[in-house]
């Protein structure tokens, strides 16, 4: 009867959902501009950039450089405004790309989402 259990489960279990690995989220956003919501609003905006660089904006006009790099399984973002790794799980939807908030309690989800939008960054402030 243990096997029997251990077979019905086994299909469920290999589809289980898996990460995509640093190999396939840069072929999957390199050179790319995404924009991501969450609970059915407009959340921020990344460009994509080579040699792992990102430019990140919550949709404000202000813009954020930084990087990314693999950390096992999660894609982890520095920007140069925080020095703290913001890592995330990301995985293939077949809409698009989720991505799960991996650090600390927060339990953030992502969606990627479509938007005949440009990527808005506004200069720095000026004063008069």
């Amino acid at each position: 009867m243990r096997f029997l259990f251990l077979f019905l489960f086994l299909p469920v279990m290999a589809t289980a959902e898996t990460p995509l690995s640093a190999q396939a989220f840069e072929q999957r956003t390199l050179g790319k501009i995404l924009f991501y919501g969450a609970d059915g609003t407009r959340y921020g905006v990344e460009e994509y950039l080579p040699d792992r660089r990102v430019r990140w904006s919550f949709l404000d006009g202000k813009c954020k450089d930084g990087i990314w790099y693999e950390s096992g399984p999660q894609i982890c973002f520095v920007y140069e405004d925080n020095p703290e790794p913001q890592c995330w799980l990301f995985f293939e939807d077949g809409v698009g790309l989720r991505a799960e908030f991996a650090t600390g309690d927060d339990p953030t989800v992502l969606y990627e989402v479509e938007t005949g939008d440009e990527m808005l960054c506004l200069g720095p402030d000026v004063g008069v």
